[in-house]
């Protein structure tokens, strides 16, 4: 029987991955089902997609699935055949990444967990099947003309800092459950306005979407497939992307391209950057943002504390290291006072 879990060291795997011959599809896509046993049906996924030589980071949950991956494209047709026998995800629609390269994922990690969106809604009455409506590429640009429309961004702070569409509103939040209850604050007293909402892939709109009718929001609108598919139909269609910037994503590559637009700046420097970095000292690893210059100037790091530690021998790094804690509150206090900008200032400043 296949191996469940992938042990393999981390840099043995990225090697592996820069030296394949073949290329990968980077997908993505999420249900909500009613999965009757998680880790069953976990178990029997990881080794399909292990015998496939597939990778990715996948979630299951009683409510459903949420997955990021790629597959070997001599394998896509034998993968998308297995997947639909499952009745639970027969006929789930693909968001296919734009960019094409493939090296989105070096491992294959499928985790069970609770829920597939951690969302902090404790209502017993709260039914996320009652979502609002979809709309495709064309029909979300129609609804951007009206003035009067109110335009969400569910994604956290550091997405939308890089990429957002025009107009919106996007919350100073770090976790999905923390901007639920900021938009709802915000949009207070509007809930007869037309509401639309976008995310990267759509699942976080979905359970949102229901939310917010939910809450007495009577027009609520979500991006079907998000961003993600929005750039695939306006590459197709020839429609005019009011996507601007870079869509975040949460592999290997960090972002895809979705217009020349650079709407954000180095954290250091403030040059017109939206390349998305993690800090070199392994023990912070914090995600900012941060030009090559200052990559080179600081050695990847996003403080001088960071790079003498990130300099030192690997047995003392992991001396230090014994007892903290990652993205301790040493460089996270750093960060939200010195690096991180205020995100309302820098779309209130471009307007």
């Amino acid at each position: 029987m296949a191996q469940l879990i992938n042990r393999i060291n981390k840099d043995v795997l990225k090697q592996r991955l820069k030296e394949e011959t073949f290329n990968r599809i980077t997908l993505s896509f999420y249900r909500y089902v009613k999965i009757q046993t998680p880790q069953e049906t976990r178990d029997a996924l990881y080794k399909m997609w292990n015998d496939l030589n597939c990778y990715g980071r996948i979630y299951l949950a009683e409510e459903g699935i949420n997955a990021q991956m790629n597959v070997p494209e001599h394998n896509w047709d034998k993968f998308v055949e297995q997947l639909y026998a499952i009745d639970y995800f027969k006929d789930v629609p693909f968001k296919i990444a734009v960019d094409g390269n493939g090296k989105s994922f070096y491992k294959l990690v499928v985790k069970v967990r609770d829920r597939i969106v951690a969302d902090g809604i404790n209502d017993p009455t709260f039914d996320a099947s009652n979502t609002g409506k979809y709309l495709n590429a064309k029909e979300f640009n129609e609804a951007l003309e009206d003035p009067e429309t109110i335009v969400i961004d569910m994604r956290n702070h550091y997405e939308s800092e890089v990429g957002r569409f025009e107009r919106a509103f996007c919350p100073d939040a770090d976790t999905f459950r923390e901007e639920l209850p900021q938009v709802i604050d915000h949009l207070k007293g509007m809930e007869d306005k037309k509401v639309l909402m976008y995310c990267t892939g759509g699942i976080r709109c979905e359970k949102a979407s229901a939310y917010f009718k939910h809450k007495g929001f009577k027009d609520v609108n979500h991006l079907h497939g998000g961003i993600i598919k929005y750039a695939e139909e306006v590459k197709q269609q020839g429609l005019e992307s009011k996507f601007k910037g870079v869509n975040f994503v949460f592999d290997e590559r960090v972002g895809e391209r979705i217009t020349g637009d650079v709407l954000s700046k180095c954290h250091q420097c403030e040059k017109p950057c939206d390349r998305h970095v993690n800090c070199k000292n392994d023990d912070c690893h914090l995600l900012f943002i941060q030009c090559e210059e200052c990559e080179q100037k600081m050695n990847g790091c996003c403080t001088p504390e960071c790079m003498h530690i990130a300099a030192l021998p690997i047995e003392e790094q992991r001396v230090l290291r014994k007892g903290r804690i990652k993205n301790g509150p040493e460089c996270l206090s750093v960060y939200k006072s010195r690096l991180r900008p205020n995100l309302a200032e820098i779309i209130k400043n471009q307007k």
